[in-house]
């Protein structure tokens, strides 16, 4: 059987029209068989349920700290508001 590379270039001669020799569309039959096996494969992967579970609670996480990260930007940035308000004030004070 052909390399992946091999196979993807069997495929876009072939898919442009150019003519291939016997030994060649042989070649990319067998490629395209086992590209076939490998989507079926991923496809009928038992363990995609979990893999689909265990990335939907990596979001759920990412999300809880993007919401507390943004909590704390909204603290900080109104502390810095306050902070910006007294120094203006102890300005007017100094002149």
């Amino acid at each position: 059987m052909v390399n992946n590379e091999e196979g993807k270039g069997l495929h876009d001669r072939a898919s442009k029209g150019k003519r291939l020799s016997e030994v060649e569309l042989r070649q990319l039959e067998e490629w395209y068989a086992y590209q076939d096996h490998l989507e079926l494969e991923t496809i009928q992967m038992p363990n995609n349920d979990i893999v689909i579970s265990d990335l939907q609670t990596q979001i759920a996480i990412a999300l809880r700290q993007l919401v507390s990260l943004t909590d704390r930007i909204q603290r900080v940035a109104a502390k810095n508001e306050q902070l910006r308000k007294e120094n203006t004030i102890f300005l007017k004070q100094l002149k």
